[in-house]
């Protein structure tokens, strides 16, 4: 059979000399970790100053298309303060809001009472700072003087007879009702409203004083927290409530941290007892736990010390690092208890780590190169998630073979003088025989291993090489998992097929954040209509020639066309509209620019929709258009980019949640670009590292084979592909050939001659390991199940799927597959 065993040879070689290193001065491998740490571990120092949770920045596309066209916006339209604008703002806008409803009619005169009195409880609302005083007309963003009224209060308090939906038609002018007014029931063959279910309110704020303003929302949060009613039901959210309440997530898993390494150390402890109180593993399940700890000090600390930014993602990296960390250890101590008992211990850790160095390095390197390939995301939070964890992961590596093999010599040290394992005292051995199972774990006593080539085996190792070892390789068995394979892929594609997109606002927060009731009568009461999008003409215009309006209307008539566009506001159509109203002859240029100043005069809000040249040319307008929630969001902003492309001028459609909705046009493909990378390195590592190129492919497979099922099932568990989940597919794809590598490292390095036998001794030597390995790492994770972000819940779902496959697939399906070769 073709081998390519060149290299693994050498590593052997290598890390055999490494163990005998460590062996012979494990006082070194011990203190220099210690003292390292601690000098990384100042890095938490800066911790505060580190931290970056815009949500703008971390979880949406770097270089996403709308951030492009938001400069190009804010440089050509700059707002203007005293005549403020909400259709206007190129971004989300400095405002406090709320929603009152209730369960029958809210335009009864009680339930608008009260309403009306919780309006004027806002704005009289008043708020101390630096020994002043100030209310919301102080701060409030205004139009020619006066704040930003809530036209819908005047209407439905004044004329709540006559209220036509959505446009409500005055001898004043019209004012959009949708905005305000929720759960609409016009009477029948009208436009007059007969009931509705909610009102909804907006209180603008200036954005040139942000202090003031923050203090002015955190009271306003205060007020109307209690402002529920007998008749009224308010939710309430803020502009800066997402970002707030998103800051809250990282405490909400602080408690979980110290519970997941102590469930680690009591599982690292149980699974390690033994009865024999010399060969226990007890200080090196503990010194395992340490090491992990260890690792993340260093890592976080490391590059919290370089100035890395700490997003709220990577906190999540502690509990993926303890189980990485967890799972060397096993298998260290599984290669160690198969060493000689009478060796000096400088040799038994040179066996060890022959044996599994290479294997815990084959999992190592997939797993900082699947991170490094996530790296490149476009997301920030995806960058820092796999920049702390492919850091940490390194420094688990480095503190497994140093520190964690100083604490093993130092076992095998106290094992070599037949010492107890608590007390450090000799266990006399003419009186093993004798003694129970609770003496032997007694102060004075305890059984001494007998004399042998290696120490004896554990039941479970047992159980893999004389029972399940040889029920799986039967025939009839075989055929039964290839099977139970074909239902798994078939599934595991099903729920590919399902998969949905995008990363959903309420998910940022906390399940008891108030911004969920918010969300939620806004989508049910207000979700009718959508964006209301700018239109910018970039290039200039003559708009006074007949052709060129021509091809100006060709482009709305293709917007106004769209299935989802209710309607068109345009200062060049009302511009018309006033000239022919007053039959003015705007042809020439001259005739033009003169009318358009009298007209802007008489609408200065227009004024903000026109971009003019130093020469007074117009050189770049807008327009804007009503959108309905017909389609999804995401695809109204693609349709509307496809539209304006299709146009004959220069076009750029653009609304401030374009920002949000651009993670759609990319999560899909980086994702899928990444995971490609990551399995392509992975499948090179195997290669360079596992003896045998037929195995390396089936090891391969089995990172596709755990993707495909992970991203099947996370669907089926009602998870969205988002930045979020991208995070956790993307490092999955080095961690689902952890398990897979051990397993097939031990087979091609098995001495067995015939192909089952290799299984069943592969499955003998690491089986049990790779369980112990995968238990913990679900312990270590499976608090954060209990947590209440969807962020931390997600990372658990997709590591105990990962898990769990890829244990299944390690000791189910690739051992049947390698009998196949």
């Amino acid at each position: 059979r073709l081998r390519s065993d060149c290299l693994e040879k050498h590593l052997r070689v290598g890390f055999e000399t490494m163990g005998r290193l460590v062996g012979s001065h494990p006082w070194w491998f011990l203190v220099v970790p210690l003292l390292l740490s601690t000098g990384l571990g100042f890095g938490f120092c800066f911790l505060q100053d580190r931290i970056a949770n815009d949500i703008e920045e971390q979880f949406t596309p770097v270089d996403g298309q709308a951030k492009e066209e938001r400069r190009y916006i804010q440089e050509t339209f700059p707002g203007n303060e005293s005549m403020f604008s909400r259709l206007r703002l190129s971004s989300g806008g400095n405002y406090a809001t709320l929603i009152a409803t209730s369960e029958g009619d809210v335009l009864t005169t009680r339930v608008l009472q009260d309403i009306v009195e919780l309006d004027s409880e806002v704005r009289r609302m008043v708020v101390h700072h630096d020994n002043r005083s100030f209310e919301y007309q102080d701060v409030c963003a205004g139009v020619m003087g006066s704040c930003t009224p809530n036209h819908i209060l005047d209407l439905v308090v004044g004329d709540r007879a006559n209220l036509t939906f959505p446009w409500f038609h005055s001898e004043n002018g019209s004012v959009p009702l949708h905005g305000g007014l929720g759960g609409v029931k016009l009477w029948a063959n009208s436009s007059v409203v007969q009931s509705c279910r909610a009102i909804r309110l907006f209180y603008y704020l200036r954005q040139d004083d942000r202090t003031k303003t923050d203090l002015w929302l955190q009271s306003f949060l205060r007020l109307v927290s209690n402002a529920s009613s007998a008749s009224i039901r308010v939710s309430y959210s803020t502009s800066r409530s997402l970002q707030w309440e998103f800051q809250k997530t990282p405490g909400s898993v602080l408690c979980l941290f110290s519970a997941a390494y102590a469930i680690a150390i009591t599982f690292s402890i149980v699974t390690c007892w033994r009865w024999d109180s010399v060969r226990t593993k007890v200080w090196v399940a503990l010194g395992g736990v340490f090491s992990t700890a260890l690792a993340v000090l260093s890592g976080f600390g490391a590059l919290l010390l370089l100035g890395r930014p700490f997003v709220m993602t990577a906190a999540s990296c502690p509990f993926l690092i303890l189980g990485v960390g967890l799972d060397d250890m096993f298998i260290l101590i599984s290669c160690w208890r198969r060493t000689r008992v009478l060796d000096s211990v400088p040799r038994r850790l040179a066996d060890t780590y022959g044996e599994a160095g290479v294997s815990i390095s084959i999992t190592t390197l997939t797993n900082a190169l699947a991170l490094l390939v996530g790296y490149s995301s476009p997301f920030g939070s995806v960058r820092s998630f796999c920049l702390y964890a492919g850091v940490s992961v390194c420094f688990c590596y480095l503190y497994c073979v140093t520190f964690l093999g100083a604490c093993m010599a130092l076992n095998g040290r106290r094992e070599a003088q037949d010492q107890h394992w608590f007390t450090c005292r000799k266990v006399p051995e003419d009186s093993a025989a004798e003694r129970t199972n609770i003496s032997r774990i007694g102060c004075l006593g305890g059984r001494r291993g007998d004399i042998t080539e290696m120490e004896e085996t554990e039941a479970m190792t047992d159980i893999f090489e004389k029972f399940y070892g040889p029920f799986l390789t039967h025939k009839s068995v075989k055929a039964c998992v290839l099977l139970v394979y074909a239902g798994y892929l078939a599934a595991s594609i099903y729920g590919c097929l399902i998969l949905k997109e995008g990363l959903e606002i309420k998910n940022l927060v906390l399940d008891d954040s108030y911004i969920i009731p918010y969300l939620e009568d806004q989508r049910q009461h207000f979700g009718e209509y959508g964006f209301n999008v700018m239109v910018a003409v970039k290039q200039p215009l003559l708009y006074w020639d007949q052709s060129e309006q021509e091809r100006l209307h060709s482009c709305v008539s293709r917007f106004e066309g769209l299935t989802f566009v209710s309607g068109t506001l345009s200062w060049f159509l009302s511009f018309q509209r006033y000239s022919n109203t007053n039959r003015l002859d705007v042809t020439s240029a001259g005739a033009f620019r003169t009318h358009l100043t009298h007209f802007l005069e008489a609408n200065p809000v227009f004024k903000q929709d026109i971009s003019f040249s130093a020469g007074g040319q117009i050189q770049a307008s807008r327009f804007f258009i009503q959108t309905l929630q017909k389609i999804p969001k995401e695809e109204v902003m693609v349709t509307l980019r496809q539209t304006a492309e299709e146009c004959p001028l220069q076009l750029l459609v653009f609304h401030p949640a374009f920002v949000y909705l651009d993670q759609y046009t990319v999560v899909t493909a980086k994702t899928v670009q990444a995971v490609l990378v990551a399995a392509v390195a992975v499948l090179l590592v195997s290669l360079a590292l596992i003896p045998s190129p037929l195995c390396s492919a089936w090891v391969a497979f089995a990172v596709c084979s755990v993707m495909v099922g992970v991203a099947g099932f996370v669907a089926l568990w009602g998870v969205n592909l988002d930045s979020v989940s991208m995070i956790n597919l993307v490092m999955c794809t080095g961690f689902s050939v952890d398990f897979s590598a051990h397993v097939s490292y031990a087979f091609v390095s098995s001495s067995k001659t015939d192909i089952d036998g290799k299984a069943v001794e592969a499955l003998a030597r690491l089986g049990y390991p790779v369980l112990q390995g995968a238990l913990s790492t679900i312990l270590g994770v499976v608090l954060l199940s209990l947590s209440g972000s969807y962020i931390f819940r997600t990372f658990f779902k997709i590591i105990f799927l990962v898990i769990t496959f890829g244990l299944i697939h390690s000791l189910v399906f690739i051992p049947v597959f390698l009998t196949l070769l």
